[in-house]
């Protein structure tokens, strides 16, 4: 799908000058949609005007005029950097490695698994509830515009149904346990918001609407589910707000279809990371995800093909951990398959496993997560994004910057969206 993407102010405030171009953007409290005009037929405006536009206490997006290059959604190189690591020296370290390397984008943590946040938010709700004390990078503006320079295309991941914080603070929205009537909690003593529940997508929208206007070029979301729990463990759950009659799957169906509306007045690329196995299983896997459902509303959706994830059996292969190549070549091949007789669908960018889980062998080195990258390739798939928890990446496993940039798209903020 042809995502054009609006161009950030602190991109283009040296065109605003030279140019007499602007927008104004229509910001309310609440963190709603904001509207971008283009006024390149406008009348011309003196510098006085200008100042007179840009000491206006209101929110001020710029117009693109010159095209911008950025890499094409389906050439994405990228690493996932969790929000300690964007917010310490380590950024740093993972930026000298994308400029040395074929890495092109970050995917970052703007609201993780904990409810925290990224950079202080001004969404009521994020206020509310706290997640502005416990933010992590508090220059995140400065660090995306080292991003912009140093040509890494940022993402920012949201993470939607696991929010211990939000459960905490809003227990009206949460998962409710059977028993005591208090907050359901995971095997782990996690509590869950309720994945039926309007006001908890709308909530993940706003935070993605207010990082598209901090400078992220693409959004995505993740836990767009319901708890991956055992069965006896889930019939302990109450969810208030289930509508009778209506499936996980219908729910979650819906919910993306709400993610996708209230975010494409921004023309941004709208994402989701989903279970590898979603491309594979014919049911929801207890969890509402269901693969031609997320195909046919994304532009972009990321299964997690991690083989260390796939059960004993899978594939056909006893040990699927230790066949990195094997399983990541037949995850993909199901997902392409499910994905050829659906018009206009979602590329597909998976998640690759960039990290060692157990103790039995092998160990994750540069080979390993090579050959992930060589069954994706030998697919037709040409965009990937490593995930190691804490965001450290072995260079071996990539290759060098070539020395003529990669294939890159124009995109022009002044013409159309999705």
């Amino acid at each position: 799908m042809n995502v054009v993407r609006q161009a950030g102010a602190l991109l283009l405030a040296a065109l605003v000058t030279s140019r007499g171009l602007f927008a104004q953007g229509a910001a309310d409290s609440a963190a709603t949609d904001s509207t971008v005009v283009d006024l390149r037929g406008a009348p011309a405006i003196t510098p006085a005007d200008q100042l007179k536009v840009l000491l206006r206490p209101i929110e001020i997006r710029y117009v693109q005029q010159e095209a911008v290059l950025l890499p094409a959604t389906g050439s994405i190189k990228g690493l996932y950097v969790n929000a300690w690591a964007f917010g310490s020296p380590r950024l740093w370290q993972l930026v000298r490695l994308a400029d040395e390397t074929e890495i092109n984008a970050f995917v970052v943590d703007v609201k993780d698994d904990t409810g925290c946040l990224l950079y202080p938010s001004a969404v009521p709700t994020a206020q509310q509830i706290g997640a502005n004390q416990c933010v992590r990078a508090k220059d995140a503006r400065a660090r995306l515009d080292s991003l912009q320079a140093h040509r890494i295309y940022p993402i920012a991941r949201i993470v939607v149904a696991k929010d211990p914080l939000l459960a905490e603070r809003k227990p009206q929205w949460s998962v409710k346990d059977r028993g005591t009537g208090g907050l359901w909690r995971d095997r782990i003593n996690i509590a869950w918001v309720d994945a039926y529940n309007d006001s908890v997508w709308i909530y993940a929208a706003q935070l993605a609407q207010e990082a598209v206007r901090l400078g992220f070029a693409e959004v995505q979301f993740d836990y767009v589910r319901f708890p991956d729990e055992p069965r006896e463990r889930m019939a302990t759950a109450i969810f208030p707000a289930h509508r009778g009659g209506e499936t996980q799957r219908e729910a979650v169906r819906r919910h993306i279809g709400l993610l996708r509306d209230r975010l494409k007045p921004l023309a941004v690329p709208i994402t989701f990371d989903i279970f590898g196995l979603t491309a594979s299983a014919t049911g929801d896997l207890g969890i509402g995800q269901v693969w031609e459902d997320f195909v046919s509303v994304a532009d972009v959706v990321l299964p997690m093909v991690y083989p260390s994830h796939y059960y004993r059996g899978a594939f056909g292969f006893a040990w699927p951990n230790g066949q990195p190549y094997r399983v990541v070549r037949s995850a993909l091949n199901d997902a392409l398959q499910r994905s050829r007789p659906l018009p206009g669908t979602a590329e597909i960018r998976p998640f690759l496993q960039a990290f060692t889980l157990g103790r039995r062998l092998p160990r994750y080195t540069p080979f390993e997560i090579r050959e992930q990258i060589r069954a994706a390739e030998d697919v037709g798939i040409t965009s990937w994004v490593l995930w190691n928890p804490r965001s450290v990446y072995q260079r071996g496993a990539l290759r060098p910057k070539q020395a003529t940039p990669p294939a890159a798209r124009e995109l022009s903020t002044a013409s159309g969206g999705r």
